[in-house]
């Protein structure tokens, strides 16, 4: 496609994107955009530096290829370079996203009326310690192509959407917000959810209402699976992306293969070719995606690679180099990220605890050997039973300690396409997972 100059690496990314955002507020429509970009970026790598160049003008991207060759040192043994030679060569073409299935094909109207469909059905003005209610939705769709002077050829799409209603409370002047939010790869899987918004609004008006501040301490707690997905990406997930162990020689001597870091029963996984909002069947430097098992019943067993990454520490590539947009470099980050399901009825991990806090959902969480996660709505567990919403500011504890502590792993596995990670200053769509887990001791403040 295009004409690559001799003894250099080139490889050229082409972006498509097409976003919508609708966004209400107590009635008030403060957002109703879309906004279509295709841009390129080019790179040229000769040994020793990289040349970067993007542009918006496809037609012009020979020319950017040109110039940027320019300012490069012809190297007639490029190709035998470490990177460019753990560099992929793959061939495809992956539209999944075609059709019926096209997220561009709804309509604004669409979008607004299910919107406004979903205020009419879950919002009651009447609630009188209701002090704000909003509701969103968002599309995204994208079409990367990626071609490189080793000769690789690929074409693939991504797509994703999401709706919510999200309500602030207040009691006694402590304000209390939580609602429900949904997202898919493809628009239907945002109808029929106004049961569920309806429950979680009740939910959260009861704890608004009658929420107890937890004593600080350690407490045996339990972890719904939408918490143990954060935790699986907070405080695992980072650890294994490997470009923070290139410069740190003790992490790379204590973070060895093989190396008992959890109990049995914690496995956990990484995997870009499963279709949830981490898919990416070939990533920004053109490697196939692949199942990564980072633990393995509590044995280290893989971690997460771009190419570079993987030559310095002697490893493969995993297909993990991923870039916000064709305005970015590929770093290494996560992509579909879990915790493997167990065989724990969770409904009996209860049932053992005498004092416990029981985690229903969390708003954000940060992770390194110590993380922490900040919850959205916990409860009280007493002699077995769920007992009275608790407040908990913020629960932590640390990462290795904790992967030992996991004595019960349940059954109930889910994976949220709900989520998006933040690294290094870019953004990157993700999904994470696990099932219902419990710890032996983490500290709630």
């Amino acid at each position: 496609m295009y004409q690559f100059p001799k003894d250099l690496y080139v490889d050229v990314r082409i972006e498509e994107t097409y976003n919508t955002y609708y966004f209400v507020k107590n009635g008030d429509v403060e957002a109703d955009s879309s906004v279509n970009v295709t841009g390129a970026i080019i790179r040229v790598f000769d040994g020793n530096l990289w040349y970067t160049g993007s542009t918006n003008d496809i037609d012009g991207i020979q020319k950017e290829i040109d110039n940027l060759a320019s300012l490069a040192t012809p190297n007639p043994d490029i190709l035998n370079h470490p990177t460019v030679a753990a560099y992929e060569v793959n061939k495809a073409a992956i539209l999944t996203f075609t059709g019926d299935k096209d997220i561009r094909n709804i309509s604004r109207e669409q979008r607004t009326a299910l919107v406004h469909h979903y205020i009419d059905s879950c919002v009651d003005d009447s609630i009188p310690e209701q002090k704000l209610y909003a509701a969103s939705l968002q599309t995204y769709y994208r079409k990367k192509q990626f071609y490189s002077s080793k000769g690789a050829e690929i074409i693939q799409d991504f797509q994703s959407c999401n709706c919510g209603v999200f309500y602030t409370f207040a009691v006694n002047d402590i304000p209390v917000s939580g609602g429900k939010y949904y997202a898919g790869m493809t628009f239907d899987r945002l109808l029929g959810h106004e049961d569920e918004i309806l429950a979680e609004r009740d939910r959260y008006l009861d704890y608004a209402r009658n929420a107890v501040d937890v004593t600080p301490g350690d407490y045996t707690c339990v972890l719904a699976p939408v918490v143990t997905a954060m935790f699986t990406h907070e405080s695992f997930g980072h650890k294994s992306e490997a470009d923070f162990m290139l410069n740190d020689k003790t992490l790379q001597e204590e973070w060895v293969m093989g190396k008992k870091v959890g109990n049995d029963k914690v496995s956990i996984c990484d995997n870009g070719a499963l279709i949830n909002n981490g898919y990416v069947p070939y990533d920004d430097e053109g490697t196939k995606a692949r199942e990564t098992w980072l633990i393995k019943n509590g044995i280290l067993t893989g971690r997460l690679h771009d190419a570079h990454s993987a030559v310095t520490l002697k490893e493969a590539p995993t297909g993990n180099s991923r870039a916000q947009s064709y305005l970015n470099t590929p770093i290494v980050r996560m992509t579909n990220t879990y915790m493997e399901a167990g065989t724990d009825n969770p409904e009996d991990m209860i049932k053992d605890i005498r004092d416990g806090i029981y985690v229903y959902n969390v708003n954000s969480g940060t992770g390194q050997s110590t993380f922490t996660m900040i919850p959205s709505l916990c409860y009280r567990i007493r002699d077995g039973k769920l007992c009275e919403p608790l407040r908990v500011n913020v629960l932590t504890g640390s990462v290795f300690k904790t992967l030992f502590d996991i004595d019960a792993v349940g059954t109930d596995f889910e994976l949220f396409d709900t989520f998006s990670c933040g690294k290094n200053g870019q953004s990157a769509a993700v999904s994470a997972g696990g099932p219902t887990i419990r710890v032996k001791s983490l500290t709630a403040n």
